[in-house]
């Protein structure tokens, strides 16, 4: 049963008017911060009190206005007389909580709080208590004028109704130009749970094109933010992306859920010691990825700790001498490497025990040593001369420099490990005089972050967000699990998707390697982005992949699939040209997306033939012509997409590529060849 009822002008202005009200309670709200600040500036506190009071204020002011423009609320919940906690209770629900005063009942409700749960999951089925849902229809691009409100839906849910909503609809079918919006008017039953997943929990979504995972995984942190923020703030949030284009494209989704002050990042940013200027051939950057590196590298480490040293140790003490006997020692130094610590942590719990060994000695002949005394015996010389010769300190570099040089080395911590010929792919080919001089490739950062989780932990985070995880090495793994030791993830993506010459056939196996094998994997398959049109021939592409996941499919029947065919390569600029022009006729963003080799040319076709093109850096104009290995993540109304084949046969996944570019459409896909499909 639906309700088509036409809504009342009155309701409108209404509505309108509670907008205005909102917008005035939000204004007083920022200067009320602004005001809190200057007032808590002048407290009368200890310096550090008065430090932390004003840091917080500040960053309170600072969030409420950075908030982007936009409308206000985008629901409204009316509770029956007969619901236990809410009874005839009316709630706007909107991306943060406006109240006029502290005492006051919210004008509206934060999507996060848990009441607003009830509007993502009432169903007519299960209302909830709620008797009426409505939802608000925003004119495009709306920065919040409430005359910017041009309609309103309503579902009576008491009744029994049940309608298809057409704001929804709109919301996500809307042409979008620009960067990713949030999608907090239009979440759908199942990503609500995965958003109110409990922190304590990890979570992998396997999310096939469309389906709204990273929408997902940026609301997700957004929630944990809001229902755990001393948590938060203590262990910090991490949004690990694949590229800075792919940052750039979802920078603006969590500022516009009121949540600034995230870290959104690239793995290669977080393991960054040193500029990348040496480069990997394949095989060689492949072993750097391998998991088995990892071992060899903690043997290489540990390999530098002496549990054969015979020596007796003498510690002066005023006039007297006490003396450790060099066996004692020796099992000093062989229980600590069995208790396995972090390199830094044992070389100090070997000082620590040789201290104690001389403490014992000392107040057995005299009594108690006070903690002066521990700190001058600890500092010794004796005592640091023998802690560095049977557990010398170490840097990261001078480990992986000494063991990518040295090929005795490196065969005595690789052996049954790696064979002959990978050990000599590792091996570098013009070694440097020292570290200090190395040229470090990427695959390098990863070894020297894997050598410095093994010297210390590293500081982690609360909760990293992973998207596109399907492309992450075991290596790259373990360098985002050493950053969530003590937290938990989110790990989004597809393994249809994956690109990377290392990337992963199984969530089960990644997440082995994120420490997390435990982790629960949730698929999503349907899609609310990507016309049926273009699922059903991604879907035969999809037949072709060695991965096994489910086939999307579709709940937009609209949607356009066009090929349009040129007699030679030598068309296919002329043709791609033609393809944009006709997209332009149509709203919304278009991408040209072709072979990376393939860019430069259409490019310059396209700015011959008058047409503005950005390129993947911009996401601002209206076309963008975007090389197949930057497009993953990003979406178009229009995909212009070029030459196939041409995609498919640039590298060895080159059809996971191909299905990456073609369902990057979100109403048109055009396909322009001049060759055969490869599927």
């Amino acid at each position: 049963m639906t309700s088509d009822a036409p809504v009342s002008q009155r309701d409108l202005d209404q509505e309108r008017a509670h907008h205005d009200r909102c917008r005035e309670a939000l204004a007083a709200t920022t200067a009320g911060a602004d005001e809190e600040v200057i007032t808590g500036e002048d407290v009368s506190a200890s310096g550090a009190d008065a430090e932390v009071l004003g840091y917080r204020l500040r960053s309170r002011a600072k969030e409420l206005r950075e908030l982007p423009p936009g409308p206000l609320f985008f629901g409204r919940l009316d509770f029956g007389q007969d619901e236990p906690d809410h009874a005839g209770q009316s709630y706007h629900v909107g991306r943060l909580r406006i109240t006029e005063h502290t005492a006051a009942p919210p004008l509206v409700v934060d999507w996060r709080a848990p009441v607003s749960r009830t509007f993502y999951q009432a169903s007519a089925r299960d209302p909830r208590g709620v008797n009426v849902r409505r939802r608000f229809g925003w004119a495009p691009g709306s920065r919040g004028d409430s005359r910017d409100l041009t309609g309103l839906e309503d579902e009576h849910l008491a009744r029994g109704e049940d309608r298809i909503s057409g704001i929804v609809a709109q919301e996500i079918e809307r042409p979008r130009i620009g960067p990713m919006r949030d999608i907090a008017a239009t979440i759908q039953p199942e990503q609500d749970d995965l958003v109110r997943g409990d922190l304590g929990l990890t979570v992998c979504v396997q999310g096939a094109p469309g389906t709204g995972k990273t929408a997902v995984g940026l609301h997700r942190a957004a929630y944990l933010l809001y229902a755990h923020p001393q948590r938060m703030r203590r262990g910090g949030l991490l949004v690990l992306g694949p590229n800075r284009t792919f940052l750039t494209y979802i920078a603006e989704v969590l500022p516009s859920l009121g949540e600034t002050g995230v870290r959104q990042s690239t793995l290669a940013e977080e393991i960054t010691r040193y500029p990348v200027t040496g480069e990997d051939d394949e095989p060689t950057a492949l072993l750097k990825h391998d998991a088995r590196t990892a071992e060899v590298l903690r043997r290489a480490l540990y390999a530098r700790v002496r549990t054969d040293h015979g020596d007796s140790l003498a510690v002066p003490d005023g006039s007297y001498r006490w003396r450790v006997d060099g066996e004692a020692l020796a099992r000093i130094v062989a229980d600590v490497l069995d208790e396995e610590p972090p390199y830094a942590v044992g070389r100090e719990r070997v000082r620590t025990r040789i201290v104690r060994a001389v403490q014992d000695q000392a107040e057995r002949r005299s009594g108690p040593r006070g903690a002066a005394w521990v700190r001058r015996i600890e500092r010794a010389r004796p005592v640091s001369v023998y802690v560095d010769a049977v557990w010398p300190a170490v840097r990261p570099e001078q480990v992986v420099a000494e063991l990518l040089t040295d090929g005795d080395r490196l065969a005595r911590a690789a052996d049954g490990i790696l064979d002959a010929e990978e050990q000599r792919a590792l091996l570098w080919a013009r070694p440097p005089r020292s570290w200090r001089s190395a040229r470090w490739s990427a695959g390098d950062l990863l070894l020297l972050d894997e050598v410095a989780g093994l010297i210390e932990h590293l500081e982690g985070y609360g909760h990293v967000v992973v998207d596109e995880a399907q492309d992450l090495s075991p290596m790259e793994c373990r360098a985002i699990a050493r950053r969530a030791a003590f937290g938990s993830l989110t790990v989004l993506g597809d393994l249809a998707q994956g690109t990377a010459p290392w990337a992963s056939r199984s969530w089960p196996v990644t997440l082995r390697h994120l420490g997390r094998p435990e982790a629960t994997v949730v698929p999503l398959t349907t899609g609310f982005r990507v016309p049926q049109a273009v699922v059903e021939l991604t879907n035969r592409l999809l037949e072709r992949l060695d991965v096994e996941v489910p086939e999307a499919r579709s709940l937009r029947p609209d949607g356009e699939l066009r090929s349009r065919v040129v007699d030679a390569p030598d068309d296919v600029p002329g043709a791609v040209v033609a393809a944009v022009r006709d997209a332009l006729e149509l709203e919304g963003s278009v991408g040209v997306v072709a072979a990376d080799a393939d860019v430069p040319l259409l490019r310059d076709t396209l700015a011959e033939a008058g047409v503005e093109a950005a390129g993947p850096e911009s996401l601002e104009g209206r076309v963008g012509v975007v090389p197949a290995s930057l497009v993953k993540g990003l979406e178009y109304d229009h995909v212009v997409a070029v030459e196939p084949a041409a995609i498919a046969e640039a590298e060895e996944r080159g059809l996971h590529r191909l299905y990456v570019v073609l369902t990057r459409a979100v109403s048109r896909l055009e396909v322009v060849r001049a060759r055969p499909l490869p599927f």
